[in-house]
């Protein structure tokens, strides 16, 4: 999976990296206890500040979805299960996208088909990112003989 970058999106970066995570953990390309890179080498590799990919890294664990070990980095957790306030939860942010959405002159029906659009397209968020961003590979492959000129070509 790669992860990519906007600077100049309006989500914030470190909601970029949590988003592109869960995503790639929905769809299986990451799976429980597989590690991630340290914070160090993911900013290094995507040129930006530590911090945020610790920000980053610090709310995927608050939320469930990591486990941050000292000394052995950060580790897929289990999928977190639903629950009721869970449910409570996500009926309370979608109420709020809904009202936001009106307030925009979005009808009711325009914001169910959208809604049924994003649910019933499996588009990569990622995708639609400026090649303006950064791109790094989130899982590591292992090396084979040749993989060096294989490198250059990604």
């Amino acid at each position: 999976m790669l992860l990519r970058v906007e600077p100049d999106s309006v989500v914030p970066i470190y909601l970029q990296l949590r988003n592109q995570i869960v995503t790639a953990l929905v769809r299986g390309e990451l799976i429980p206890n597989e590690k991630l890179p340290s914070v160090r080498q993911l900013a290094r590799d995507l040129g930006i500040n530590l911090h945020t990919v610790n920000k980053a890294y610090k709310l995927l664990e608050d939320e469930g979805y990591l486990k941050v070990v000292k000394r052995r980095g950060a580790i897929i957790g289990e999928p977190p299960v639903y629950d009721q306030p869970y449910l409570n939860q996500l009926e309370t942010e979608l109420h709020a996208l809904y009202i936001e959405a009106r307030s925009h002159g979005v009808s009711a029906s325009l914001f169910m088909r959208t809604t049924q659009n994003v649910t019933e397209t499996s588009a990569d968020p990622a995708q639609t990112v400026s090649d303006c961003g950064s791109a790094v590979s989130l899982v590591q492959e292992p090396e084979t003989s040749g993989s060096s000129a294989q490198k250059g070509a990604r």
